[in-house]
């Protein structure tokens, strides 16, 4: 089943709305690349900022910011504090969201950023991609699971889609298998640059083709249509409480 996300809420920003918004942030003249997601192992929260680091020894550390709406002391993931520190990135270069916000709030996120990332290396969809897309603002994505149906629709892209340089099939006793799907730094910064030397209006215009993708595919109307037609098949092919099929009743009489 998609996902779908409410395009009333996750939307473009007026022009000057989103130019007050990085000038009350000091984000002015900032290329900015948001990162909204748990920070957890399989995320790869702690390879986006030493990555992140590369990339402004080649643009500049006064040129970009990267912002994580997250915990950077999550107990699941890297201490990225600690690693702020030690990569001497305390001047503005990586910003953490640590407090709680409201869907409104996280569509001015996504508004004033120029590019969302999601790196993750296994990811069953991801919706804060889908969120940015709504919102108008392309995305930097691996090519697993769900994420590769948000940056692309088989015929055009809206943002760059990472090939894995390596893939191995892990699991466990409940989960038989998963593909584990990691990037390559390079192909990283590859792509963040791409999206760094793209002209605005150009940048703007994929934003928008990624929001009418979201718009046609994954609004609540569909989603709304695609659960009813699960249930009414599930009942016709397999029945209900009553008339299920392939299942025998059992009642307990006595003891």
């Amino acid at each position: 089943m998609p996902h779908a996300v409410d395009s009333d809420v996750f939307k473009p920003l007026e022009k000057n709305e989103i130019e007050q918004l990085l000038e009350d942030s000091n984000l002015a003249d900032k290329f900015i690349i948001f990162w909204n997601n748990r920070n957890a192992r399989r995320k790869q929260s702690g390879s986006l900022i030493f990555w992140f680091a590369k990339f402004l020894e080649k643009v500049g550390r006064e040129n970009a910011t990267l912002i994580m709406h997250t915990d950077p002391k999550d107990p699941n993931g890297p201490d990225l504090l600690a690693q702020v520190n030690n990569l001497g990135l305390t001047n503005g270069e990586v910003q953490f969201s640590q407090q709680k916000i409201d869907s409104k709030q996280l569509a001015k996120m996504y508004n004033i950023a120029d590019v969302t990332v999601n790196i993750s290396d296994a990811e069953g969809f991801g919706l804060a991609t889908l969120e940015s897309l709504s919102c108008g603002t392309p995305i930097i994505v691996n090519m697993t699971g769900g994420l590769q149906e948000q940056v692309t629709d088989g015929k055009s892209w809206f943002g760059v889609g990472i090939e894995p340089a390596s893939k191995a099939i892990i699991g466990s006793q409940d989960i038989p298998y998963i593909f584990e799907d990691r990037i390559n730094e390079d192909h990283f910064i590859d792509a963040v640059e791409k999206l760094y030397n793209m002209p605005k209006e150009e940048r703007a215009a994929l934003g928008e083709s990624g929001r009418q993708h979201v718009l046609k595919n994954y609004n609540f109307k569909k989603f709304n249509l695609a659960w009813q037609d699960l249930i009414k098949n599930t009942l016709e092919k397999h029945g209900s409480w009553e008339n299920r099929k392939g299942y025998n009743s059992w009642e307990l009489i006595e003891v």
